[in-house]
């Protein structure tokens, strides 16, 4: 009696062997399928806030770049990497003096964020010119919502000036966002050429380009 449920449950081991196979196999393929989607499902803004703090402590590191403290700040109060703009000067105008907060300022400018996979070199969410920048072609604005990054820049331009300006997210719009496509945590990259300023008691005509 024994020998016989033996054969009996060989017999079935055998015979459901190719079954629990069949079954296995989807299951490891669709474990594999599930482990590569999860770097296909990335969005563009997945860890954001991190991919930020880190391209500050980069921009930080590079002493290639000129620092420039948030103007609000106490000149006595310490200062940290994100208390920082950074800047690539590209090119140096021949202008006098620096504008102050009260002045109107009249600049050509495209704005980007850090680069993503979908876009390389930063998604553009504002910008007063298209294609390459030319003093000739890039009409200026002067009707621009300022942040502190950019103000602490501006003040320390002289007009002909053009920088590539690196703006820490805490001196741009921080933890909130600033408009659909500004996501919160952002550093800015503004491409800055400064044509003008003027004091509050003056006037410019309109502009012409050159």
């Amino acid at each position: 009696m024994t020998k016989s449920i033996e054969k009996v449950a060989t017999l079935l081991v055998k015979w459901l062997m190719p079954f629990c196979l069949l079954t296995c196999i989807p299951l490891l393929s669709s474990c594999e399928e599930d482990d590569d989607d999860d770097g296909d499902d990335e969005t563009e803004f997945d860890n954001w806030k991190e991919r930020n703090d880190l391209a500050i402590a980069d921009w930080a590191a590079d002493t290639s770049l000129k620092k420039v403290r948030n103007y609000t700040l106490n000149e006595n109060a310490p200062a940290g990497n994100g208390d920082y703009v950074y800047v690539n000067v590209l090119e140096e105008g021949d202008g006098v003096g620096y504008p102050m907060i009260t002045d109107t300022v009249r600049i050509a400018f495209r704005g980007r964020l850090i680069p993503t996979k979908t876009y390389p070199e930063g998604y553009v969410f504002d910008q007063s010119y298209l294609n390459d920048f030319s003093w000739k072609t890039a009409y200026p604005k002067t009707d621009c919502g300022w942040i502190t990054g950019l103000q602490s820049a501006l003040l320390q331009m002289h007009v002909g000036d053009r920088w590539l300006i690196y703006i820490p997210y805490n001196l741009a719009y921080g933890s909130s966002s600033g408009s659909t496509t500004i996501p919160a945590y952002s550093n800015l990259i503004f491409d800055v050429a400064l044509f003008d300023f003027w004091h509050p008691e003056d006037s410019r005509p309109p502009f012409k380009a050159r």
